[in-house]
């Protein structure tokens, strides 16, 4: 069992590409900055903002999950959303995806997955 206990923290394919990318990018623009070369690090600096919208837009089209405990069948990271199309309850990204997705995700709350307890917690 990990340090977190029995949960699924999110790993998504979504997750793993955007943090692919803003590292690509930071440690470009880190790069940059101790060559002291001002393109590089503005082109850094561009790939971690690109690295937000991939992100972004990999969560609406289903490879992101939404946050809080899933089912135990949904913790490999890459198993699709099927319900992204509709939009996640209390998500920000799928609220900003637009006023139909908004609606949509407002109307059907999310259920809470039953959990055991972490050892030791009490």
């Amino acid at each position: 069992m990990s340090a977190h206990g029995h949960v699924d923290l999110g790993h998504t394919v979504a997750g793993w590409t955007g943090t692919s990318l803003a590292l690509l990018g930071f440690a470009g623009a880190g790069a940059a900055v101790c060559a002291a070369w001002t393109p590089g690090i503005r082109l850094g600096l561009g790939i971690v903002a690109v690295a937000g919208v991939v992100t972004w837009l990999l969560h609406l089209a289903g490879w992101g999950k939404p946050s809080g405990p899933r089912p135990e069948a949904e913790w490999h990271w890459r198993t699709r959303d099927t319900a992204a199309h509709t939009g996640h309850a209390d998500c920000v990204g799928c609220r900003v995806g637009g006023p139909g997705r908004a609606r949509a995700a407002a109307r059907h709350p999310r259920s809470a997955a039953s959990l055991p307890a972490a050892e030791g917690s009490a």
